[in-house]
């Protein structure tokens, strides 16, 4: 028996901060949309804001959203993400900028304490989504 090798079809968008290395911003394989860890660089530059815990959060989370909506996803179809902090003292503002952006939707998550992140960066986040199916609204 011989497997069908799936289709992965890399996503890009200018409006996201392009890699920095040998990756794509996300990728898709059938229903499922996989988007690289993003940084706190201002969406769609390579320009760092290395500024709060919280400017660097949000920065992550409009790349990552710019990413999806280029995928013909949104926030609302993020279904996992890992966010990794530089130190478990920041959570609660990340915390805070995260349910925020996220709003009513809830991802299932994991936080994972490490050092200091690329770029002397203090959090990135990554995640999985599902496409907006025909009859929905991307947010």
């Amino acid at each position: 028996m011989t497997l069908k090798k799936p289709v992965i079809k890399p996503i890009y968008t200018p409006k996201a901060t392009a890699p920095g290395g040998h990756y794509a911003q996300a990728v898709n394989v059938g229903e499922l949309i996989f988007v690289s860890g993003q940084l706190g660089f201002q969406p769609g530059t390579s320009d760092p804001i290395v500024g709060t815990i919280e400017e660097q959060t949000q920065c992550c989370l409009a790349n990552l959203k710019q990413i999806l909506l280029a995928a013909n996803s949104d926030l609302d179809h993020v279904i996992k993400t890992t966010v990794y902090i530089s130190d478990v003292a920041h959570w609660p503002l990340v915390n805070r900028v995260y349910a925020d952006i996220f709003g009513e939707h809830k991802p299932a998550r994991a936080i994972v304490p490490c050092n200091k992140l690329h770029h002397g960066f203090d959090v990135e986040i990554d995640a999985i989504a599902i496409p907006v199916t025909g009859g929905e609204e991307r947010q």
